[in-house]
């Protein structure tokens, strides 16, 4: 399954999750905007933190939803493998596994 059809699905899921409990789902999109648009650091920053942290916790979904949001930051490839980087030097194995995954979708979202 391509990263795009990945995307897609998420989408889908997300939407027929956040219909079944729409006050949740609104009060998590809050906590997102705020999270994003506040503190001091860029929303750039914040989501080289989100990536790491889907490569961390091993979520695909997650994974995708990140690259892409840093592909639409204007992320280079360059800061994406330094942020992988940091990955694997704290998560040993299971992090470089996912991080290729990441560099995998990096690629195929850019081409």
């Amino acid at each position: 399954m391509s990263w795009q059809e990945k995307l897609r699905g998420t989408r889908k899921g997300l939407r027929n999750l956040n219909g079944a409990m729409p006050d949740t789902a609104k009060a998590f999109g809050g906590l997102g905007k705020t999270v994003k648009e506040g503190g001091v650091l860029d929303y750039k920053t914040k989501e080289f933190v989100a990536l790491g942290i889907a490569v961390a916790d091993r979520c695909e979904p997650c994974i995708s939803l990140h690259v892409e949001a840093l592909i639409k930051a204007q992320a280079s490839r360059e800061e994406i493998a330094d942020v992988l980087g940091v990955c694997i030097q704290m998560g040993g194995g299971p992090s470089m596994m996912y991080a290729a995954k990441a560099l995998e979708c990096f690629d195929e979202l850019t081409s």
